[in-house]
């Protein structure tokens, strides 16, 4: 380290691996913080800028995170077993625990948006592991998101496979209600900005696309992008648990993945409290046609996040550094 240069801030990610932890680690690079990537696999571990964690084996936590200045908590599982959310909770305590211990000074977490109604296991679940995180006495900034648009995320995969596969499709009543999607890219801008949001205690903002538009709308506009037109009938008697057969069917979700999907999509998905990008003041989310077709055009890539999009991601990352 040069004369007068500031020692590099360390941060501990998990979820490095996964669909917003890959973005993020990406846009991170040259930045000032030294990141630290957690994975299950021992044998990636052992190689440079990685360590070993599983929150559900809580003696490691305390070896991942130690001397980090701040932590992105991305850690979410969905299956089929019935104890997940319990073993959910389980973990964010743990993490908060071993972070408190830790003398970490920041957490971020991605969790989810609070629906109109009643939340399903799946949302619940993400709502509890914030509130659990946010309990503690380290600093942590919940940022709430809805569906997000990127390669490699679980709601865009079944949206994008439905508008390229149906050429008509039995609307069931779930796709009447709204969201705001936004760009994988924004959510990496939002949890870098909150890494050093200048508040004390903690918070979670709403972290929401540019446009409110119904599922039903975000499915015709997506297939509209790839140059198809599918036919949309409804037929509101179609219950959750046959939606999630039938995107099991013809996507690549699998049934239990389909079904936590389906039942989170039960209610509207709108903003219900501070929304992130009001709080900021000098950052917009992008706009919801400019997202589609950089997803689009991602799949065709051999890597993901393409360069193209590393390259931007960095940009707006880097003057916040």
């Amino acid at each position: 380290m040069s004369r007068g240069q500031q020692p590099r801030k360390k941060l501990l990610l998990t979820g490095a691996t996964g669909f917003v932890g890959g973005h993020l680690d990406a846009a991170l690079a040259d930045t000032s913080w030294e990141v630290v990537r957690a994975t299950r696999n021992r044998e990636k571990a052992s190689q440079p800028g990685w360590v070993y964690l599983d929150v559900e084996e809580t003696l490691s936590i305390g070896p991942a995170i130690a001397g980090c200045d701040a932590a992105v908590y991305l850690i979410h599982s969905i299956d089929a077993s019935d104890d997940y959310p319990e073993r959910e909770a389980a973990s964010a305590q743990a993490f908060r625990e071993a972070a408190e211990e830790a003398g970490v000074r920041r957490i971020v977490y991605l969790g989810g948006v609070a629906p109109a109604g009643k939340p399903s296991r799946h949302l619940q679940s993400r709502l509890h592991t914030g509130e659990i995180l946010r309990s503690g006495s380290v600093s942590t900034i919940e940022l709430r998101c809805g569906l997000i648009i990127g390669v490699g995320g679980s709601s865009w995969m079944m949206v994008r496979d439905l508008a390229a596969r149906l050429p008509a499709m039995l609307l069931p009543r779930w796709l009447q209600f709204s969201s705001s999607p936004v760009w994988v890219e924004d959510v990496v801008v939002a949890i870098v900005r909150a890494l050093d949001l200048p508040i004390e205690g903690s918070a979670w903002y709403d972290v929401p696309g540019p446009e409110r538009m119904t599922h039903a709308n975000f499915l015709s506009r997506v297939a509209k992008s790839m140059g198809k037109d599918p036919r949309l009938v409804g037929v509101p008697v179609i219950t959750p648990t046959l939606s999630s057969y039938w995107i099991a069917l013809v996507t690549r979700a699998d049934l239990a993945l389909a079904r936590e999907l389906v039942q989170g999509l039960q209610s509207d998905l709108d903003p219900t409290g501070t929304v992130f990008w009001d709080v900021l003041g000098d950052e917009k989310p992008t706009a919801f046609q400019t997202a589609v077709y950089q997803a689009l055009e991602d799949e065709l890539a051999r890597e993901v996040p393409t360069p193209k999009v590393v390259s931007r991601m960095r940009l707006r990352v880097r003057g916040q550094n």
